[in-house]
């Protein structure tokens, strides 16, 4: 996410047999190796075995080392095989999956000035803010008019993704819906419905704030309202993990397809940010890129000129099924989801650990998840969040995992302070980002071709892996990993493949 300046490193301290009583053993953790040991003094011990003091300096976290695992083997179970069957999705350049990746190959920018709301007086004044919304065919007038945005982008994503997947309403009724989860994430929820809310209590009193205030504004409402709508009573509820939401949310899902718990999950995340409130509080933490005269290339990841993110907002929405059941019923294979990971910095807000070890850890577990060897790996859509820290800790952990990386393209569709991929061209979606992404990896993989990371001038001298600069190249994805990372130091990463019977 965005990258503040920080002044304390990270280590975690664990308290060993060795150690006895009277001291805590200190490992020193080098990628993802010990490579040293201490015994610190009993003096600032607390009894969980942790060390705490009050200067940020002082904070050492870093971790022991994962006993060596055997070769990867893969999911061959076609109960637990995860195969995708349909995706949809919501984003500034419309809600249909085809021309959105046409658009990305096309290297054409969906960042604009904002217009939704008066941003003259503000510092950054663009975003990739959606036009000519339409949810006609999905949501009724009357409730259209009362859903915050961040909702109604969730339900047309879904239900195109429904669709997409031969899961219409006639085909549901005939199914074992409760076999069917949703699982639909936002980094933010209804900042809209809230922001009204917060403004009529301030301005009229509370009387004045509708019933609606609250179900509107909570993070959960986009599984609920998409489940409530289409009858799906399996696992329901939402993640919030800022940026890393819609990654999260795909973990999880097919963590309950693998254990029996579901069939199918609709799985992704959402998000409507770009109001008064959210353009300003990302400014407030000094995150957005301010490059007003030239929106367009504003978003610039790895570029020596990066100078932050650009806010968008959109949704992004998979379905993922069970390889048995995918195949009982006929359904179109896309291609399949192998595994994935979730880890924690443990270090800093907003920031990135420096030395990437949170980011290679989540890649190194998501690849054991899925039985792949880092030398099977040759697509990269990275978070890229064009921000001066993020970038290059990103790109150094890339490098700790993948030691040849001659066969690898990485890409941002950001293209902006959050993740390069995407960001450069439809902007920073913060909950929905990994949605956008992960229907863009999948694209890379069943179109053989990979999308630009636009407004690339300068690259820095030390990213040494083919970015695809400006210009769209061929390239036959093997595997795939899209990597997202929140603040609060969450990092995720999923791992696509083309579907081999």
């Amino acid at each position: 996410m965005a990258g503040m300046a920080a002044t304390c490193s990270s280590g975690l301290i664990f308290r060993t047999k060795e150690s006895g009583s009277g001291g805590a053993s200190l490992l020193q953790y080098n990628g993802l190796r010990a490579v040293e040991s201490k015994q610190v003094a009993s003096a600032g011990h607390r009894p969980n075995g942790f060390i705490c003091t009050s200067a940020p300096k002082c904070r050492r976290i870093k971790a022991m080392a994962s006993p060596a695992v055997s070769a990867p083997k893969r999911e061959t179970d076609p109960k637990k095989r995860i195969v995708i069957t349909g995706m949809g999705l919501v984003s500034v350049f419309g809600n249909d999956v085809d021309t959105f990746y046409n658009k990305l190959l096309e290297g054409v920018s969906g960042v604009t000035l904002i217009d939704r709301f008066d941003a003259s007086t503000f510092s950054t004044q663009f975003a990739g803010q959606i036009r000519d919304f339409s949810s006609k065919g999905y949501i009724d007038g009357k409730n259209d008019r009362r859903l915050d945005d961040c909702w109604r982008y969730c339900l047309v994503a879904g239900r195109r993704a429904l669709d997409d997947a031969s899961l219409g309403p006639e085909v549901l009724q005939t199914m074992d819906r409760s076999r069917i989860g949703v699982l639909v994430g936002s980094g933010m929820g209804g900042l809209t419905a809230f922001s009204n809310g917060v403004e009529a209590l301030i301005q009229k009193g509370y009387k004045k704030i509708t019933p609606f205030f609250i179900p509107y504004s909570i993070t959960n409402m986009g599984s609920a309202l998409l489940a409530i709508d289409t009858g799906l009573m399996g696992p329901n509820y939402s993640i919030s993990t800022a940026c890393a939401t819609a990654n999260y949310c795909f973990y999880a899902a097919a963590n309950h397809i693998r254990r029996g718990e579901a069939d199918i999950m609709v799985a992704g995340g959402t998000e409507a940010a770009v109001n008064a409130t959210g353009v300003g509080g990302f400014i407030a933490c000094r995150a957005l890129s301010q490059r007003n005269a030239e929106p367009h290339r504003a978003s610039r990841p790895w570029d020596t000129g990066r100078d932050g993110f650009v806010i968008g907002e959109g949704s992004g929405v998979l379905i993922m099924e069970s390889l048995e059941h995918a195949t009982k019923r006929g359904a179109n294979i896309i291609a399949e989801y192998l595994g994935g990971a979730i880890t924690c910095d443990a270090h800093h807000m907003t920031d990135p650990r420096k030395d990437g070890l949170g980011v290679s850890s989540c890649i190194t577990k998501s690849l054991e998840d899925a039985g792949v060897s880092p030398e099977e790996v040759n697509y990269v859509n990275a978070h890229a969040t064009s921000t001066l820290a993020g970038d290059l800790a990103e790109f150094n952990a890339i490098k700790k995992v993948f030691k040849d990386t001659s066969e690898i393209k990485m890409n941002g569709t950001k293209a902006g302070n959050f993740c390069p991929t995407l960001v450069s061209m439809i902007g920073h979606g913060l909950g929905a980002a990994g949605g956008l992404e992960a229907i863009a990896s999948i694209k890379a993989i069943t179109t053989g071709w990979v999308h630009p990371t636009i407004n690339q001038d300068n690259l820095e001298p030390a990213v040494t892996i083919d970015t695809v600069p400006n210009v769209k190249k061929k390239h036959e994805v093997n595997i795939a990993i899209s990597n997202s990372f929140g603040f609060g130091g969450h990092n995720s990463v999923v791992v696509f493949a083309p579907f081999k019977p």
